[in-house]
């Protein structure tokens, strides 16, 4: 008999989180994982709520909490910028027309909840911003002339480490020389610099087919082509490509297309397979397997290399990015989750068919 001894106290002390209000746990651990727009209807909950969501810290955590993509910004038919929302309730941005930055803007890319638009006016600037914060800087002025319709691409990290968003703009521009350079734009410098390596190349880069993966940016060219630019060796290599629009999915370039019915995937896999020994089994692409149905009525077509960003009369993949694919079929629109293997659609938009389409992440990151 052991009448006299205490009892062991197995569930520590009554202050462990284990006490802790439902409303205190989804508020340090479940609030930062949601979009932008949710988490402005939480300002309703209760005051203690809603100074936690104003506060830089909170905003900073958000960012790099939630990377989901949650719809497309796109140009309008009238010129004005637009939003295409996966999910009007949970995603979208408090002015989509972008009317609070200082002149008229077409858009040019996007990139983790940054936005990269450019001037109409004057030497057209570069304006970098958040669309739900509705911050925004102007960039000075490039050393070089990147043309009436820019490759840029927008490259944002976001990183515990920094509070606030340190991005590259990157501009791949038509040299002299016959070929290409490149110039980048650092917001930690807060200046353009020229990169020395020069692309000695006859393939045109696409403007609007660029992205980000990994430290490098990549454009498709014509003719089946991808020129890559390594950001921190600031060299270029010439890649073969697939057919299809690029992308990123699981932290590697894609390139996807639709083929009878089947969504078709290539993931970049080796990209030295052209220096590879003679009768070396190494590809440069991959095709994911199994393919994947879409249950949605795209018209037949034997043109559907990259279709989606420049012509949306071909059925092509407009977007890839994460488990998001954005599908058009003239100016209808359907978003596909592989993931969940389930489609919708998101109507018919009055759209510039000469623009482009870049996915958006409804992020607080601060400027």
């Amino acid at each position: 008999m052991d009448r006299g001894k205490k009892l062991t106290n197995f569930y520590g002390n009554k202050n462990n989180k284990i006490y802790m209000d439902l409303k205190d746990i989804v508020r340090e651990n479940a609030l930062r994982y949601l979009p932008a727009k949710s988490l402005f209807r939480c300002f309703g909950v209760c005051r203690d709520w809603k100074h936690l969501i104003s506060t830089p810290f909170f905003a900073h955590n958000q960012s790099n909490s939630f990377h989901s993509v949650s719809g497309f910004f796109y140009q309008s038919q009238a010129g004005l910028p637009s939003f295409m929302s996966l999910d009007p309730v949970a995603y979208g941005v408090p002015d989509p027309s972008l009317k609070f930055l200082p002149e008229p803007v077409d858009i040019r890319s996007s990139c983790n909840g940054l936005l990269c638009c450019q001037g109409r006016t004057g030497y057209k600037a570069y304006y970098i911003c958040n669309p739900v914060t509705k911050q925004w800087k102007k960039l000075p002025k490039p050393d070089a002339d990147h043309g009436s319709d820019p490759a840029v691409v927008l490259v944002f990290e976001p990183s515990l480490l920094n509070f606030t968003a340190d991005y590259k703009l990157v501009c791949a521009f038509p040299s002299e020389l016959d070929g290409y350079e490149f110039e980048i734009y650092s917001s930690e410098k807060r200046s353009w610099i020229i990169s020395r390596e020069i692309c000695f190349s006859e393939r045109k880069v696409m403007p609007k087919s660029g992205i980000h993966v990994n430290g490098t940016v990549y454009w498709q060219t014509m003719g089946f082509g991808i020129t890559a630019f390594d950001l921190n060796s600031e060299r270029f290599q010439l890649l073969d490509s697939v057919v299809g629009t690029l992308g990123m999915r699981n932290g590697k370039l894609c390139s996807a297309y639709v083929h009878a019915q089947n969504l078709v995937v290539n993931m970049l896999s080796n990209t030295h397979s052209n220096t590879m020994q003679m009768n070396s089994h190494a590809k440069m692409w991959e095709e994911m397997q199994p393919k994947i149905h879409v249950d949605i009525s795209l018209p037949a077509s034997s043109n559907n290399n990259a279709s989606g960003r420049y012509g949306y009369g071909h059925g092509g993949v407009v977007f890839i990015g994460g488990d998001v694919v954005l599908l058009s079929n003239g100016n209808k629109f359907y978003s596909y989750e592989m993931k969940k293997r389930a489609s919708k659609d998101l109507g018919e938009l009055d759209i510039d068919t000469k623009a482009g389409i870049v996915g958006y992440v409804n992020s607080l990151v601060e400027l």
